[in-house]
């Protein structure tokens, strides 16, 4: 019998491309604000990374669930992957993932190999994590999806928010950017293994490593890089916290391919989406179109989008590059709106 098959033959559009149009998103959301406990410190208002429920002044849980399509054919890679972006939502509040279960649907027709490849690489991300996949659900689908449900923790006074950016801050990202661009390119032959094996290497690297290291400099503001891309994502940032953030178009950092990928033309699809979503609050101010498209571009298991007090950012570099950890400032925290790229 067959034991491995074309999971990217079978989908649309894998990855964090996958993800629903942020504007359609809000239009879907407006409005929609059930009421809330006192206990439920982040829900839709605002919306942040994952929502959190206060059990006492020691503990708060916090929830989250991410899944979507496959973006690569190797099904452990691509259980990695899915694993590790919907874990990095934890670590983006600030917290450590508890427990997960498996989201699945897949055609019956995938050899049970190819499957079991993809549950298998999950645990073992979980587990690398410092959580305990404990179960799930699977149901039967055209199109493969797979991600994680999961439940972290943190002290109710040590959540990080997308929404409390100041100005003065110094802006941080924790990854190089081009996910999407790179196996984009790969798939038309532009790039090479090299360029894949770096960009999937980054996808399936867990943020908590990252996350630890930033805790002791008390952030101001912390996100991740995922399907909105970096300028969505600063959009966001920006507007909850009524700040402008200020990034520099040649400090962003790239994954290996990705800008040459961009220059040739290409796109994912979730470029568009990503513009329909944030041009209106992005000011590019003569950026190259290339760098514009790696902004743009959605991420799958990107980094950590920081913002912090600017007289902090030596030390907080020296902490990275004593840990062996990617950093790179990218920008400023100044009043006003929107997010300007220079």
């Amino acid at each position: 019998m067959e034991t491995t098959a074309r999971l990217t033959g079978l989908e649309a559009g894998g990855g964090c491309a996958a993800k629903y149009s942020g504007a359609r998103l809000e239009e879907l959301l407006a409005g929609f604000l059930p009421s809330a406990p006192e206990n439920l410190l982040v829900g839709l208002a605002p919306a942040d990374d994952a929502a959190v429920y206060k059990l006492d002044d020691e503990r708060a849980l916090i929830f989250t669930t991410d899944f979507f399509p496959p973006m690569v054919d190797d099904p452990a890679l691509f259980g990695a992957v899915a694993a590790a972006n919907a874990l990095n939502d934890v670590f983006a509040m600030g917290g450590k993932p508890l427990v997960a279960l498996s989201i699945a649907a897949f055609p019956e027709e995938l050899p049970v190999e190819t499957v079991r490849a993809i549950f298998d690489a999950a645990a073992a991300k979980v587990q690398e994590a410092g959580a305990v996949l404990a179960g799930g659900h699977t149901i039967r689908d055209q199109e493969p999806k797979y991600g994680l449900a999961v439940v972290g923790t943190a002290h109710p006074t040590g959540l990080w928010r997308k929404s409390s950016a100041r100005p003065g801050d110094a802006v941080f990202v924790t990854k190089p950017l081009g996910t999407g661009l790179v196996l984009a390119a790969a798939a038309r032959g532009l790039l090479g293994n090299d360029e894949v094996a770096e960009t999937t290497g980054r996808m399936t690297e867990l943020n908590d490593r990252a996350a630890d290291a930033l805790r002791g400099f008390e952030p101001s503001a912390v996100t991740d890089v995922t399907g909105f891309g970096l300028f969505g994502h600063a959009h966001e940032v920006a507007e909850r916290s009524g700040v402008r953030i200020e990034l520099d178009g040649e400090a962003l950092p790239e994954l290996p391919g990705a800008l040459t990928a961009a220059a040739h033309g290409v796109r994912t699809g979730g470029d568009p989406r990503n513009r329909d979503f944030a041009a209106h609050a992005v000011k590019l101010d003569g950026t190259p179109d290339n760098v514009a498209a790696l902004g743009y571009d959605p991420q799958t298991a990107g980094g950590l989008l920081i913002t912090l007090p600017a007289e902090k950012s030596p030390v907080l570099l020296a902490q990275f590059a004593a840990e062996g950890l990617f950093l790179a400032r990218i920008g400023r925290v100044v009043e006003g709106s929107g997010v300007t790229v220079f």
